[in-house]
C-alpha cells in the first residue's frame, strides 16, 4: 500500500486513501499529530513523538526537534554520544509514523508519496528521498506541500477552474505558490518562499517578551530551564488568539516567575518576522504575471496560520478572508494520500494532471568577455530559470574562454545570485574540445530537469558533434543501496520503543515534568499519585494501570 506523509518541522502525518476519502491516521496515542521529535537515551533507546517531546524538559541533551531545517546539510546531531545526520533523525519519525499506520490498517505499507517544501533544493529533496528509504519506504514520489495543498482542496469542492494563492506557514518553514488549476490540469505558475521562517520563530520572540519583562538573563539558565520557558512561550502564543492578554509562569529554581503579555506588544515584537512574508509573496504573484486580483482562493496551510495575529495579517495584505475548511495542520497529508491514490490509480479518484516548476534557477559558471577586452570571472549564467514549467530541456551555447583551449567544464549550480560562489553546486561534467583560437569552437549546453528533480546536463561539441552526458548527483548527498543497508544495520542497535507501552512512558515523563515544574504542596500531591501509578505498574492488572494512568492525568491537567 501507498499513503501519503507530511514529513513536518514540528509535527509529521500520515494519510490514506480510504473508501470514504482520504483519511488521517492517528498515531499510537490516538492523535493526528505527531511531534518531528526524537530522543535518544544512554541504553540506545529511541523514542519519537510526544513522549520524546516530554523527556525535552527533563533530559534536554538527549532530544532535538527541528532538523528538518537542516535536511540536506553536513550538519550532526549527538544524542546521548551517538551521532546522527538530519535524514537519519527523519526517518525515526518516518518509522514511527508506518507502524502506527500498519498497525491502524492491518496490512504492510510498502511506499510513501512524501511531501516537501516547495522551496526545498536539489539537495533537501534527496535527504528527504534518502530518510524514506531509511525508515523501510520505497520512495518514488515527492509532492511540493503547496500542490498538495491544492490538490486536496480541489478534489474536495470539485472547482473546475481556480487560480489559488497557496500560503504555507508551518513549524519552521514558509512557501508561497501560485496555482492554476483548469478542469483536471493542475499547475504551479510560481513558487518562493524563506526555508528559515515559520512559526518557532514566532515563539521565540513570545521567549524574548517574557524574559525581558520577568528581568531574566538567558546567559544564566541552564538547558532545562530554556526548555521550560520556551515550552510556556509556546503556550502562551497559541492562547493570545482567544484573549487580549497572557499571563507566562515558569518556575526557575525555588522562584515563580510571571509576566503578562498583551496580544499588541507580540505583534509589535513580530513586525520583522511579519514584513519577511511580504516578499516572498510579492515574489510569487510577479513570476506568475499575476495580481491578487487574479486570485481565486487563498489557501492557509501549516500550523502557524492558526495564529490570530498572523490570520489578520493575511487579511490586511491580501484583502480578502483565506480559505482554511480543512484544517490547516492536516491538509497537506490529505493532498499527499491523494497523490499516493492517483499514483495506485484508485479507481475512486478522478486523475489529475499536475504540472510543477523548477523551484530554483539552474546554471553553469561562466567568464565574461566585455568590448574593452578585459574579463569577469565566476560569473553565474542561467540555463533553466526558476519557475520554468517542468519537465523542462533548454540549451545555451559556451565558448572557450582563451586560445588553444583543449577542454571546457561545466559546473552545474543552482541557485539566484549572480556570482558562481554563491549558489549551490550540484556537480560538473568535462567534455574535451579541439584546439582553435577563441571564438572557433563553441559547446552547445544542455539542460533537461524532469518531475522528479533529476537534471540530466549534455555537452555536444558543436564542430565534432562528440557528447558526453552526466545525470546530476552530487556526490555528497547520494547513498547507493548498498550505503543505505549498512546504515539501516548501523541504526539497528538502537531500540525502538514498543508501541504499546507509549502512554504509560508518556504519562510518567509528563508527571517528572511537572513535579520538577511544582513547588511546595503540589510538588508533594504529584509524587504521591506517581507513586501509585508506579506500583500499579509493577503488581497491576492491564485494567488497574489504565485506571490509575487516568486518575494520573486527571490531577496532571489540574496542573
Amino acid at each position: 500500500m501507498i499513503v501519503g506523509i507530511d514529513l513536518g518541522t514540528t509535527n509529521s502525518l500520515i494519510a490514506w486513501y480510504s473508501p470514504d476519502g482520504a483519511k488521517i491516521i492517528p498515531n499510537r496515542l490516538g492523535k493526528n499529530l505527531t511531534p518531528s521529535v526524537v530522543s535518544v537515551d544512554e541504553e540506545g533507546n529511541v523514542y519519537v513523538g510526544e513522549t520524546a517531546q516530554e523527556r525535552m524538559s527533563l533530559y534536554p541533551d538527549t532530544v532535538v526537534s527541528a532538523f528538518k531545517r537542516s535536511m540536506g546539510t553536513e550538519r550532526e546531531y549527538v544524542l546521548s554520544g551517538r551521532r546522527f545526520r538530519p535524514e537519519e533523525l527523519s526517518s525515526f519519525v518516518l518509522r514511527a509514523l508506518k507502524e502506527d499506520a500498519e498497525a491502524y490498517l492491518g496490512e504492510e505499507i510498502t511506499e510513501a508519496v512524501i511531501s516537501v517544501p516547495a522551496y526545498f533544493d536539489d539537495k533537501r529533496r534527496k535527504a528527504t528521498k534518502r530518510a524514506g528509504e531509511l525508515a523501510g519506504l520505497k520512495v518514488e514520489r515527492m509532492i511540493s506541500e503547496p500542490t498538495a495543498a491544492a490538490i486536496a482542496y480541489g478534489i474536495y469542492e470539485k472547482k473546475e477552474s481556480t487560480k489559488y494563492l497557496v500560503f504555507d506557514l508551518g513549524g519552521g518553514t514558509f512557501d508561497v505558490s501560485v496555482l492554476d488549476r483548469y478542469h483536471n490540469i493542475l499547475e504551479v505558475r510560481a513558487v518562493a518562499g524563506d526555508n528559515y521562517l515559520g512559526g518557532e520563530d514566532f515563539t521565540r520572540v513570545m521567549e524574548k517578551i517574557f524574559m525581558r519583562k520577568a528581568d531574566i538573563s538567558p546567559a544564566e539558565l541552564d538547558e532545562k530551564e530554556q526548555v521550560r520557558i520556551y515550552r510556556a512561550a509556546e503556550k502562551a502564543k497559541c492562547a493570545l488568539g482567544e484573549m487580549d492578554s497572557v499571563e507566562m509562569t515558569v518556575v526557575l529554581g525555588e522562584e515563580e516567575k510571571k509576566a503578562e503579555i498583551t496580544a499588541r506588544e507580540f505583534e509589535r515584537a513580530s513586525e520583522d518576522l511579519l514584513t519577511k512574508i511580504k516578499d516572498p509573496v510579492k515574489r510569487s504573484l510577479s513570476d506568475a504575471n499575476m495580481s491578487l486580483a487574479d486570485v481565486d482562493e487563498i489557501v492557509l496551510i501549516g500550523g502557524a496560520t492558526k495564529l490570530d495575529m498572523i490570520r489578520k495579517y493575511l487579511v490586511r495584505l491580501f484583502h480578502k478572508f483565506p480559505d482554511s475548511n480543512i484544517d490547516p495542520d492536516e491538509t497537506v497529508a490529505i493532498g499527499a494520500a491523494i497523490q499516493a491514490a492517483m499514483k495506485e490509480r484508485n479507481d475512486d479518484v478522478r486523475e489529475m494532471i499536475l504540472t510543477d516548476v523548477c523551484s530554483f534557477t539552474l546554471g553553469t559558471e561562466v567568464v565574461n568577455e566585455y568590448e574593452d577586452g578585459t574579463f569577469e570571472t565566476g560569473l553565474y549564467f542561467p540555463i533553466i530559470e526558476r519557475n520554468t514549467v517542468i519537465p523542462a530541456s533548454h540549451t545555451e551555447r559556451l565558448y572557450p574562454a582563451s586560445d588553444n583551449q583543449e577542454k571546457i567544464v561545466i559546473r552545474v549550480l543552482q541557485g539566484e545570485s549572480r556570482y558562481a560562489k554563491n549558489n549551490l553546486f550540484l556537480g560538473e561534467l568535462e567534455i574535451d574540445i579541439p584546439k582553435a583560437k577563441k571564438g572557433q569552437e563553441a559547446v552547445d549546453v544542455t539542460y533537461t530537469y524532469d518531475i522528479n528533480s533529476l537534471l540530466e546536463v549534455e555537452a555536444t561539441v558543436v564542430s565534432t558533434g562528440e557528447k558526453k552526458s552526466v545525470i546530476i548527483k552530487s556526490p555528497d548527498n547520494t547513498m547507493t543501496d548498498e550505503e543505505i543497508a549498512a546504515r539501516m544495520k548501523e541504526l539497528a542497535y538502537l531500540k525502538i520503543q514498543p508501541r504499546d507501552q507509549e502512554e504509560n512512558r508518556l504519562t510518567l515523563l509528563r508527571a517528572e515534568r511537572l513535579y520538577e515544574e511544582s513547588l511546595g504542596d503540589n510538588r508533594k500531591g504529584i509524587e504521591l499519585y506517581i507513586r501509585k501509578f508506579e506500583e500499579a505498574m509493577k503488581k497491576g492488572s492491564r485494567e488497574e494501570i489504565e485506571a490509575a494512568r487516568r486518575e494520573l492525568n486527571l490531577i496532571l491537567d489540574k496542573f
